[in-house]
């Protein structure tokens, strides 16, 4: 997919602001049983499709209304995931800016974990 130059440029100012981590590095977590919020952002149809095991969806166009009541603790660990990378970054920049402490954007997105042959739902 080609992304227009005013969005890459937007996602590429969040990504100054927020932390990313590894699809390998959140797999790890997950198998180790860690506590933090693993979060799917993208649209209703894509999350159907399939998900990342384990993930619970709450998409981009409702998380700021949402996230309080999904997460009330602004200091919980969220991992976000979209489809590459770039919506999470976004929305990653998004709650920090509402408060939330430790939210972290999942690099290359259920693609990358697809790719990984980490299993979906």
């Amino acid at each position: 997919m080609t992304h227009n130059p005013g969005f890459l440029q937007l996602v590429e100012q969040a990504k100054q602001r927020v932390t990313e981590c590894s699809v390998a590095e959140v797999k790890a977590r997950l198998d180790r049983g860690e506590s933090f919020h693993f979060l799917d952002i993208r649209e209703d149809h894509e999350f159907a499709k399939d998900h990342a095991r384990g993930a619970q969806h709450l998409g981009k166009g409702v998380i700021e209304r949402d996230i309080e009541t999904v997460v009330p603790d602004k200091q919980d660990e969220i991992v976000l995931y979209c489809g590459g990378g770039f919506r999470s970054a976004l929305a990653a920049d998004t709650l920090q800016q509402m408060g939330y402490l430790n939210v972290r954007s999942m690099e290359g997105g259920i693609r990358a974990w697809r790719e990984a042959g980490y299993p979906l739902e």
